[in-house]
């Protein structure tokens, strides 16, 4: 589904090609890096430098033997499962693999699913090379974690890029798939505001979800995977805030000591996000829904209580989106300047550890650059969306 789309992206274009192969190349110095650290003495296995790929792996085999994915397995991993019993049984894709092949593939299509970035119009860069070059630092991060984050950005995109092309059918599966492997994936329905054929997808979304929700069926029973679900809602219940998470409920706890509840941030925030979607005049703009989408992925990073460091690809990609599809602007090259500099590079050791450690990580500051961008684009949404449509630079 999609391998045409991408060989059709790197078609003709040799930058793209370069791309692709030092894409690979980071995925397989950091997997056999990984490895080896983990499998040589470095840390056992239950503090695996892939821990996060082995919570995703054991929770197939529970899956399979009928165990409960939602508790902890203090012999096999350091965490938790906090996903779908879905996600669950499409990791068996990967669980019965050697580690070092099944992680070299599971960060492969992170990053595959990812490079749905090379299908946005941008219209601020005649080459791809640049948004890529731009976004490199948190993909390392991203695969560095063995995390989920770069497929959740790329579903999201590839939502997106799905509805340009009028096709409903796997924009929607696109955008239920990432609400079971990370519910606040849910945000991105907004998308088909700007789109027709709203029953439609409406329709589509509903019957990927009831076949999503019943394909555990397969391997378990419908007993068991009722009981599945309940583990994984009583989990979520007692999931709590991170108080130095790098989000908004962390900054303002870090910076001003203010702690309001988790559900009035989120409520604050949604009020935000949805307060420029009444200009719907706009809607047939190109140049908004992009900033809608970029807006997007940046919101579930800012809202999510429990961000952390390998989960800012997916802002990361939302900032890529608006920076190289707007106009230029001093403004907005001081922000990207920030985000760089804050947000991706902070945390590495351009900057000495005392610093990092004395002020970057206690007072996150990786998601201050964050914050000041959203709340540009959505200045850009109110103010700068009803100008002479900016045409997409052809890409060479």
């Amino acid at each position: 589904m999609f391998n045409k789309g991408w060989l059709n992206a790197l078609k003709g274009n040799k930058s793209n090609y370069i791309l692709t192969a030092l894409s690979l190349i980071i995925v397989a110095l950091i997997t056999s890096q990984n490895i080896y650290l983990s499998d040589f003495g470095f840390e056992t296995s239950m503090r695996s430098f892939y821990n996060n790929y082995l919570i995703f792996k054991n929770s197939s085999i529970h899956l399979l033997q009928n165990e409960n994915l939602y508790v902890l397995y203090k012999q096999q991993q350091i965490d938790l499962f906090k996903y779908s019993p879905t996600f669950a049984l499409f990791f068996t894709v990967f669980a019965f693999l050697p580690n070092w092949l099944g992680l070299f593939l599971w960060n492969t299509l992170n990053a595959l699913v990812l490079y749905s970035l090379s299908k946005i119009p941008y219209s601020r860069t005649k080459s791809f090379f640049w948004v890529w070059l731009f976004v490199i630092v948190e993909f390392t991060t991203n695969v560095s974690s063995s995390q989920s984050n770069g497929l959740m950005a790329g579903l999201i995109i590839l939502a997106y890029v799905f509805l340009e092309k009028k096709n409903i059918l796997l924009a929607t599966l696109m955008i239920v798939l990432s609400v079971y492997i990370k519910l606040f994936g849910i945000v991105a329905f907004a998308l088909f505001l700007f789109y027709p054929d709203k029953w439609k997808a409406a329709l589509y979304s509903l019957m990927w979800t009831v076949i999503l929700f019943l394909l555990p069926l397969i391997v378990v029973s419908p007993s068991d995977l009722i009981w599945q679900y309940q583990n994984w809602l009583d989990l979520l219940l007692v999931d709590k805030t991170v108080a130095d998470s790098p989000s908004l409920s962390g900054w303002l706890d870090t910076w001003f000591n203010f702690k309001p509840k988790g559900s009035w941030i989120v409520l604050v925030g949604i009020i935000m996000y949805l307060a420029p979607l009444v200009q719907f005049k706009k809607y047939g703009q190109d140049n908004f829904k992009k900033l809608i989408l970029a807006s997007t992925l940046i919101w579930v990073v800012l809202f999510n209580h429990k961000a952390e460091s390998p989960t800012f690809i997916i802002a990361i990609a939302g900032v890529a989106i608006w920076f190289f599809s707007q106009p230029k602007s001093w403004i907005n090259n001081i922000l990207l300047i920030l985000a760089l500099l804050l947000t991706e590079l902070s945390p590495t050791d351009l900057f000495p550890p005392f610093i990092r450690q004395e002020y970057f990580i206690p007072y996150v500051v990786k998601v201050f650059p964050i914050i000041l961008i959203w709340l540009k684009i959505l200045y850009d949404m109110f103010y700068h969306t009803d100008v002479t449509e900016l045409k997409p630079v052809p890409q060479r």
